[in-house]
């Protein structure tokens, strides 16, 4: 788990860093094995980390080597190993061994469309200043959070918590009566919306493409679960069909560079998560 923090001004004034640093220390339980702060051209990008991949490198926010692409990210993508070799395949060159970085240099490759090729759990922002575009995105079943807001004085921003957005300046308070309803009848309160009026969750499997100057936001679904009732194999095909993909899903999350362990309680799913844990652990 990390924390990310991000302001934008679309009349170009750069963010104060001791603004941004503010919003990212708030949620430093996040993320206690370090910190970064990016400003450029009226954008302001902050990061708490967690070290779980490449625990010398990986440091954010992280920027290409041509200066164009930088991301602050929070989570943990399982197939960028060979999202990484593709990419060499491509000629991209890698100076970390951090899934933060593959995610930055897919995007510089593919651009948003890079999004649909990674599988994990994450919310990222992205500015390409080349396109004076910022690219956000959230992970497909919304396992990370990214709450974010467009504020007085042409400012918009964002983070993995609630408060964050609340030290900035212009933040509007004003609650939204709907969502109280909501919590007491679900619990929680649904995406798109927040217990505050003018903030918004980013739903799952959504991304936001914002341009820098102009302002204008675009928000896209970029994945939806299909359920497909043509299947023509038997059950035992079937079951052989799940066993193999709960395999696969496990063992590609269990690429870590710390020890690893499992909440186990007496259902099937955990002891079956747990069991393939085993199977492919010395």
């Amino acid at each position: 788990m990390c924390g990310i923090a991000g302001i934008i001004n679309f009349t170009g004034h750069s963010p104060a860093e001791s603004l941004l640093t503010q919003m990212t220390d708030v949620i430093e339980h996040r993320g206690p094995d370090g910190s970064g702060v990016y400003i450029s051209d009226g954008v302001a990008f902050g990061h708490r980390r967690l070290s779980i991949i490449d625990l010398a490198g990986g440091h954010q926010p992280m920027t290409t080597p041509d200066d164009r692409v930088t991301i602050t990210y929070n989570g943990e993508i399982y197939n960028f190993p060979e999202l990484r070799e593709e990419l060499k395949a491509l000629g991209y060159q890698f100076k970390t061994s951090s899934d933060t970085e593959v995610i930055l240099q897919a995007y510089h490759a593919w651009g948003p469309k890079s999004v649909e090729r990674i599988r994990g759990m994450f919310a990222y922002a992205i500015h390409d200043k080349e396109k004076n575009e910022i690219f956000i995105a959230r992970d497909r079943l919304g396992i990370k959070p990214l709450f974010y807001a467009e504020l007085s004085g042409d400012n918009f921003v964002f983070g993995s918590e609630l408060k964050s957005l609340k030290l900035h300046p212009n933040f509007n308070s004003s609650l939204r009566p709907e969502s109280t309803e909501d919590y007491f009848a679900l619990g929680y309160v649904p995406e798109p919306h927040t217990i505050y009026k003018n903030v918004m969750k980013l739903e799952p499997g959504h991304s936001l493409l914002i341009n820098t100057k102009s302002g204008k936001i675009e928000n896209k679904q970029y994945w939806d679960i299909e359920f497909n009732s043509n299947y023509n194999g038997s059950f035992v095909d079937a079951s052989r069909e799940l066993v193999g993909r709960v395999e696969e899903a496990v063992r590609i999350r269990m690429r870590a560079d710390v020890p690893l362990g499992a909440f186990l309680s007496g259902g099937v799913d955990p002891s079956a998560v747990v069991a393939n844990m085993a199977k492919n652990s010395a």
